[in-house]
């Protein structure tokens, strides 16, 4: 069994344990207690699959009677209760001893896809100064998954990096707000704005209007643009018109 494969968590040590460590590998906490029933038959099923699954997800075991203020923090009710982190965020769950056909079932929408295996290859490529081998990746992650995020904002990333303002806002816009990047995409795309705003890119500003019509910081830089644009200078900007 790989080490750490399966590991006890209380109150003191689930951030760092569960969420923290999610962002690396895909853990899935099991909340339990030894006098219930239901646990005892569940919890080998789950060990039995961490140990099959060799290290690809983490068993995170949390006794409630050891870990109250976790169990309420997630409002634990009725054990077993089965949630699965990645990437931080909670992805999937079930309550109640299932069989296992019902437990590999759920495993599935915790454990990483091919776009997610992409998307981390092409954020490895960048971090190593590989854009190639990035945007390689990252298109690939995307053929998969038209809106997978990190594959999304890890191509924003490059494209900026190129000077490609204009391509790489509307990739930001595709990104769900509801996705584990949300934040790190609008911050990204509001120092994009920024960047056009500051250099008269009227193109980028465009684009991102036009990827998201209700961008209000997108249509105000443009408005800015426009309007110094047209102080005399209404014939060398034609474009500053109306959009």
């Amino acid at each position: 069994m790989p080490e750490h494969a399966i590991i006890d968590v209380g109150d003191q040590d689930f951030e760092r344990e569960v969420l923290a460590r999610s962002r690396e590998v895909p853990v899935v906490v099991d909340f339990w207690a030894p006098w219930c029933g239901p646990c005892r038959t569940l919890g080998p099923v789950l060990e039995r699959l961490a140990v099959e699954h060799g290290g690809a997800f983490v068993l995170a075991k949390v006794n409630v009677d050891v870990a109250p203020t976790v169990a309420e923090a997630f409002r634990i009710q009725s054990i077993p209760a089965v949630k699965g982190f990645r990437d931080g965020m909670l992805v999937a769950e079930f309550i109640g001893a299932q069989p296992e056909a019902a437990v590999r079932q759920f495993l599935t929408s915790v454990l990483p896809t091919e776009a997610d295996r992409l998307a981390r290859e092409g954020e490895a490529a960048a971090a190593a100064g590989e854009p190639t081998a990035a945007e390689t990746a990252f298109d690939g992650a995307l053929r998969l998954d038209a809106r997978h995020a990190r594959a999304l904002l890890g191509l924003a990333r490059l494209r900026a990096a190129r000077g490609e303002l204009a391509d790489a806002l509307p990739l930001l816009e595709r990104i769900s707000p509801s996705a584990s990047v949300a934040h790190e995409a609008e911050r990204f795309a509001a120092e994009l704005r920024t960047r056009a705003d500051a250099t008269g890119d009227e193109m980028t500003l465009r684009a991102c209007v036009a990827a998201d019509p209700a961008d209000l910081d997108g249509r105000l830089a443009l408005g800015r643009l426009c309007s110094r644009r047209g102080t005399g200078t209404k014939r060398r900007w034609p474009s500053c018109s109306r959009w």
